[in-house]
C-alpha cells in the first residue's frame, strides 16, 4: 500500500441546517493540511444528509483508485445518521475494495486516521 490518493467522506458543514459552518470548515482545512504535511493526496466527499448520497459516494469512489477510504465521525457518530455511516461503508467495500477503511474522530485527526492504514501496510 503506498501514501495515497486518500478519499474523506464526511458531512458538509455548510448544508447541515441549524449548524454554524465555519468551525468545522476550519477544522476540514487544518486536516487537509496536515494530509499535505504528509504529502499524500486527500480527496474530499462532503454530503448532505438530503441529497442522493449513494450517487455522491459513488461517483467520489470511481474517481480513481483509492489506497485509504476515511469515513468522518460526524457521519459515525450521529446515531441518526447510521443509515449512512452503513451505506457508506458498504460503497467503499464494493466500489473501492482494495482500499483500507479508517475512522477519524474529528477533522483535526483525518490524516492521523489514515496513516495508520498507509503505515501498517508498508
Amino acid at each position: 500500500m503506498t501514501r495515497g490518493p486518500v478519499l474523506v467522506i464526511g458531512l458538509d458543514p455548510a448544508r447541515i441546517p441549524g449548524w454554524d459552518p465555519e468551525p468545522v470548515v476550519a477544522a476540514i482545512a487544518r486536516g487537509q493540511a496536515r494530509f499535505a504535511e504528509h504529502d499524500i493526496e486527500a480527496d474530499l466527499c462532503l454530503l448532505a444528509p438530503d441529497e442522493d448520497t449513494t450517487a455522491a459516494i459513488v461517483e467520489a469512489l470511481t474517481r480513481k483508485p483509492y489506497t485509504c477510504v476515511v469515513v468522518g465521525g460526524g457521519i459515525r457518530k450521529h446515531e441518526p445518521l447510521l443509515h449512512l455511516f452503513e451505506q457508506a461503508v458498504n460503497l467503499v467495500r464494493r466500489h473501492a475494495p482494495d482500499a483500507a477503511i479508517a475512522f477519524n474522530s474529528t477533522p483535526d485527526d483525518t490524516a492521523d486516521a489514515a496513516l495508520r492504514w498507509l503505515r501498517a501496510a508498508r
